[in-house]
């Protein structure tokens, strides 16, 4: 099987699954794009890994898998729920501890639906997924154009009739 080396093809050095996860996870730190702390970096090469090996049909030592396999990770917050709660104007991500106007979108690119987020932080079914005072700004946006209008419309009309 060839492999394709930067500008050369290698037919004799074939690459082992460690230095393809290297690879790829060189590649992924390489995208603008990424936005990872040095703590993450270790266990995304782990489950690049993990996923090379799967693919290529080699079975992982037993000393690289982890010995949680059942286990569910343990999640911990970047920050506390009253801290990220703290301002009307943004809400702060339990992920990275940034703050945000609408988690929905910073969600979506960490793999996660508000439900998952909720349960992975134990929050309350109504925590906001919207900044109170961008909410708001929304709302009377929406208010101001007309949204929401035409059923109250038809309805008065026929009143008049």
């Amino acid at each position: 099987m060839d492999y394709y080396l930067g500008d050369e093809m290698a037919e004799d050095a074939p690459l082992n699954a460690v230095e393809l996860a290297t690879e790829l996870t060189i590649a992924w730190l390489g995208n603008p794009n990424t936005r990872v702390t040095a703590d993450e970096v270790p266990a995304f090469l782990k489950s690049m890994h993990e996923t090379v090996s799967g693919l290529s049909g080699e079975a992982p030592k037993p000393s690289e898998t982890s010995d949680e396999s059942g286990a569910q990770e343990e999640f911990v917050p970047a920050v506390s729920v009253r801290k990220s709660l703290g301002s009307r104007d943004h809400i702060i991500s339990m992920i990275d501890g940034k703050p945000y106007k609408t988690l929905r979108r910073h969600l979506a690119t960490n793999g996660l639906s508000p439900e998952q987020y909720r349960e992975r932080y134990n929050l309350k079914a109504d925590y906001p997924m919207v900044a109170p005072n961008y909410s708001e700004t929304r709302r009377a946006l929406a208010k101001k154009i007309g949204l929401g209008n035409k059923g109250r419309r038809r309805a008065s009309a026929k009143a008049k009739s």
